[in-house]
C-alpha cells in the first residue's frame, strides 16, 4: 500500500529511484545493499505505474497483497538484484567520466592561467621597467648651468627659435598675477582655465610690480633680462613717450624678435641689446628705474647682480626686483628637499637660489640705499606653473605638429611645471619681491 500511495502521489515525468536510493558518499557496496534493500517497493512502485488505465489501477491497489508477495519471489528478486548491480555499475562508469571529465578541464584550466600568469607577469614587469625607465629620465636634470658658456643665452636662443614659449606664455617669460576673487573662481586650474587669460594675468603682473615699486614717469628705465621685449614694451607705452626703455639680454636671438616686435607695435622707445647683467659698460647713475624680473635666478653671482644694478641707478631712483627665492634658512634643508632644490637649479640653467630676505640683505649691503622692502607673491602668482600647462592641454596643437624633438622637450617642461608649482605649494620656494630707493649723495 506504501508503494502504491507513493506511485499514485508522484508527480509524472520524472524517475523515482533517486530519491529512493541514499546516494550518500559511502562505499559501493554499502550503495547497493541500500539498492537491494529498496529494489522490492521499486518494482511495485513501476509495476503500479505501468498502468495507464485507472480501473485497472483501482484493481491493483486491491489486490496489492498478492503483487507485493509475487515480487518477492526468488526469481523476481535476483532480477531485481541483477538490475540493481546494473544500475551500480553504471552509476560508477558514469563518476568515473566525469571524475575523468573534470581533471581534463582542471588541467586545461591550470595550463591556461600558468599562460596567463606568466603573461601578466611579463607585461607587469614590462610596465614597472618602462615606468622606471622614464622616471630615471626625467628626474636627471638636462640642462645645467655652467659657467663661462652662456648656457642660459643658448637655452634661450632655442626657445625663441622654436616659437612654442611665445605661442603659449606670449611677450612675457615671467609668471602672471591672479587677483583673489579670480583664484576663488578656479583661476589658473584645468577647468577654470578661461577664467582668466594666461598671457592677460602676465600684463596685470607688470602693472602690479610697477604700482609696488613707487616709480611714476622715470625718463630712463632699464630692464635687466629682458627676454623677448614684452615687459620693456609694456613700460615703454604705460610711462609714454618721455620714458626710454632699454631692455638687456645674453640671447641673440631674444633681442632680434624684441626688436622686430617692437617696430611692429609701433614702440619706437623700446630699445634691445645684447649685455651680460654682471658687467654691463653703462656709466654709473644711468637709470632713473632698474627693473629686473625673473632674471636673478640665473646670475651665478648674486651679490654682483645687485650691486651692478644699484651702480646704475641714479641717486634718488626706484629699484625692483621679482624672482624664484628659496626658503629661508634656518631650519636647515631636508635630504629631500635639497634633491628638489638641485632638480630645480639644474633643469632650467639656475646656478642656485636664494632666499628673499637675503636679496634684501644683499641690497642694504650696499651701503647705497635710502630705503629697502621684500615681500613673498606667492599666493597671487603660484596659479601661472600649472596654467601654462593646462592653456597646452586646451590647445596642443602647436606642439603637436613640431614633431618628436618638440614632444619630448615639452614633456620635459611638463615635469618642471608642476615641480616647481609642488615646491612652492610646500614652501621650500617662495616668489621673493624686493625694492628700494637709492640715496641722494
Amino acid at each position: 500500500p506504501d508503494a502504491a500511495r507513493a506511485a499514485r502521489d508522484a508527480p509524472r515525468g520524472r524517475s523515482l529511484a533517486p530519491s529512493c536510493f541514499p546516494l550518500a558518499r559511502t562505499s559501493r557496496r554499502d550503495r547497493c545493499a541500500a539498492h537491494i534493500k529498496a529494489a522490492p517497493n521499486i518494482i511495485a512502485i513501476k509495476t503500479t505505474r505501468a498502468s495507464s488505465s485507472p480501473r485497472r489501477a483501482a484493481r491493483m491497489r486491491a489486490s496489492t497483497p498478492s503483487r507485493t508477495s509475487r515480487v518477492k519471489s526468488s526469481t523476481t528478486r535476483a532480477r531485481a538484484h541483477a538490475w540493481v548491480r546494473a544500475m551500480c555499475r553504471a552509476q560508477s562508469r558514469k563518476s568515473r567520466r566525469g571524475a575523468s571529465r573534470r581533471a581534463r578541464r582542471r588541467r586545461r584550466l591550470h595550463r591556461v592561467c600558468s599562460v596567463m600568469n606568466a603573461q601578466n607577469v611579463a607585461i607587469a614587469a614590462g610596465a614597472m621597467a618602462t615606468i622606471g625607465t622614464i622616471k630615471y629620465v626625467f628626474d636627471k636634470p638636462s640642462r645645467t648651468y655652467v659657467d663661462g658658456e652662456n648656457t642660459v643665452g643658448q637655452e634661450y636662443d632655442a626657445w625663441t627659435q622654436e616659437g612654442i614659449l611665445e605661442y603659449y606664455w606670449g611677450e612675457h617669460i615671467h609668471l602672471g598675477w591672479y587677483e583673489d576673487e579670480e583664484l576663488a573662481r578656479g583661476a589658473g586650474t584645468l577647468i577654470g582655465n578661461k577664467v582668466k587669460d594666461f598671457i592677460e594675468a602676465k600684463f596685470d603682473f607688470v602693472d602690479k610690480m610697477r604700482e609696488w615699486s613707487g616709480a611714476t614717469s622715470p625718463a630712463k628705465v632699464l630692464d635687466v633680462g629682458c627676454g623677448i621685449g614684452g615687459t620693456s614694451r609694456h613700460l615703454a607705452k604705460t610711462f609714454g613717450a618721455g620714458t626710454s626703455v632699454t631692455g638687456i639680454t645674453l640671447s641673440p636671438n631674444q633681442v632680434k624678435r624684441a626688436t622686430e616686435l617692437a617696430a611692429e607695435q609701433g614702440v619706437p622707445n623700446a630699445q634691445f641689446q645684447v649685455m651680460n647683467a654682471l658687467e654691463m659698460t653703462f656709466p654709473d647713475d644711468t637709470f632713473d628705474l632698474v627693473w629686473a624680473c625673473e632674471s636673478g635666478e640665473h646670475m651665478p653671482d648674486k651679490k654682483k647682480y645687485v650691486e651692478e644694478m644699484v651702480r646704475v641707478l641714479k641717486p634718488g631712483g626706484k629699484i625692483v626686483i621679482a624672482t624664484w627665492c628659496q626658503r629661508e634658512t634656518p631650519p636647515e634643508f631636508t635630504q629631500k628637499e635639497k634633491d628638489n632644490l638641485q632638480f630645480l637649479y639644474e633643469e632650467w640653467a639656475h646656478p642656485y637660489f636664494i632666499s628673499y630676505e637675503e636679496y634684501e640683505r644683499l641690497l642694504k649691503g650696499t651701503g647705497a640705499m635710502e630705503s629697502t622692502g621684500a615681500e613673498d607673491w606667492v599666493k597671487n602668482t603660484i596659479a601661472s606653473w600649472r596654467h601654462s600647462i593646462w592653456v597646452g592641454v586646451w590647445d596642443p596643437w602647436p606642439v603637436v605638429f613640431a614633431g618628436p624633438k618638440v614632444w619630448y622637450k615639452t614633456v620635459r617642461e611638463i615635469v618642471t611645471l608642476e615641480r616647481m608649482h609642488r615646491a612652492f605649494d610646500c614652501g621650500l620656494m617662495t616668489y621673493g619681491m624686493i625694492k628700494g630707493t637709492k640715496a641722494i649723495k
